[in-house]
């Protein structure tokens, strides 16, 4: 497989193509990738024994706080990478993800959205992402930034704390009957609630998570219904993604998240991190992120959640005392 053209990134990835492909990453990574090799050494697997999903050792998140997580190109400057980092309050420990190639990452998103949503190209695209907007080194700015380029449209844009600009934006286009997705950082959408009133039931509200200490959390469901009745609209999407992945899973409202064929959610035991628990128990989130084959494909979140029988999952919190998180911060 050439997993440098992306070709492992498809629609039609069968889930025994992606076990396949799964542990040929992680054979690929086990070799390549430095760290997590130390860490496989440091718990005694043996990867060439590895032959099942269930048995692949997953790397926790914090690694990417402390340490280069690369495959293959770790001897590489700094400069030659693209570098996303995770969103933190002050005097808090970011993660950094090192991309080598932007492409997978365009193309997981990319193909991922048209999975769920149709052609970019069909949309305009709007985001109000104030905080990630400032900073500048935000993986959910560039893939937003990059469908507003490719959606073609004037209309698309970004907006900051100009909520009279966008209120004005969407009853142009709920006037004009063009298809429309916003996405919003969760606070930010909520200020705009505070505002303003629309009824514009074709619109689709993507909340990307993130209180940030901005306003007090909630439970999604409480803050979807604020968000519905402000928009006017009968369900509020939700995207799920980190700093740390190059892959998004996505709900199209009730927090019940889908991921692309190339991303896998699985669920470990809380009390046991290497056993892995059958659909339908809660615990901690592990995710195989196939696009993410030049870092680490096998990432151990601090996520609480289940999965169902038909492959989604839902999150139900956090781990205590773990970092807050900017994307999907709701409480189920």
């Amino acid at each position: 497989m050439n997993f440098y053209n992306g070709e492992h990134i498809r629609k039609d990835l069968s889930a025994r193509n992606f076990e396949e492909l799964a542990l040929e990453v992680f054979e690929f990574q086990a070799v390549n990738n430095q760290v997590y090799a130390d860490y496989l050494r440091f718990l005694g697997v043996d990867f060439t024994r590895v032959d099942r999903l269930e048995n692949i050792p997953f790397l926790p998140i914090e690694f990417f706080k402390t340490h280069r997580i690369i495959t293959r190109y770790y001897d590489l400057p700094d400069d030659r990478f693209l570098r996303f980092r995770s969103s933190g309050t002050t005097g808090m420990t970011r993660s950094t993800h090192y991309i080598y190639i932007p492409e997978l990452y365009e193309k997981s998103f990319l193909t991922a959205f048209e999975m769920f949503y149709g052609s970019v190209r069909d949309y305009v695209i709007l985001a109000l992402l104030p905080s990630y907007l400032e900073r500048g080194d935000s993986s959910l700015v560039y893939m937003v930034n990059r469908l507003i380029e490719l959606s073609a449209s004037d209309h698309s844009g970004f907006y900051l704390y100009n909520h009279e600009d966008l209120y004005q934006k969407l009853l142009l286009l709920r006037d004009s009957g063009r298809k429309t997705v916003l996405f919003g950082v969760s606070f930010a959408l909520l200020d705009f609630a505070e505002k303003y009133r629309l009824d514009f039931p074709d619109l689709i509200v993507i909340e990307t998570g993130g209180m940030k200490g901005r306003k007090k959390e909630m439970v999604r469901d409480e803050l979807h219904d604020i968000l519905k009745e402000a928009f006017g609209v009968p369900a509020i999407h939700s995207e799920y993604g980190m700093t740390e992945l190059l892959s998004q899973a996505y709900s199209r409202g009730g927090g019940k998240f889908f991921t692309p064929p190339w991303m896998r959610v699985m669920i470990r035991d809380m009390n046991d991190p290497f056993e892995m628990l059958p659909s339908g128990r809660s615990g901690g989130i592990n995710i195989i992120d196939l696009a993410n084959v030049y870092s680490c494909a096998f990432i151990e979140t601090k996520d609480i959640g289940r999965v169902d029988n038909d492959g989604s999952f839902e999150v139900l919190g956090r781990f205590d005392n773990s970092d807050l998180r900017g994307c999907n911060l709701m409480i189920a």
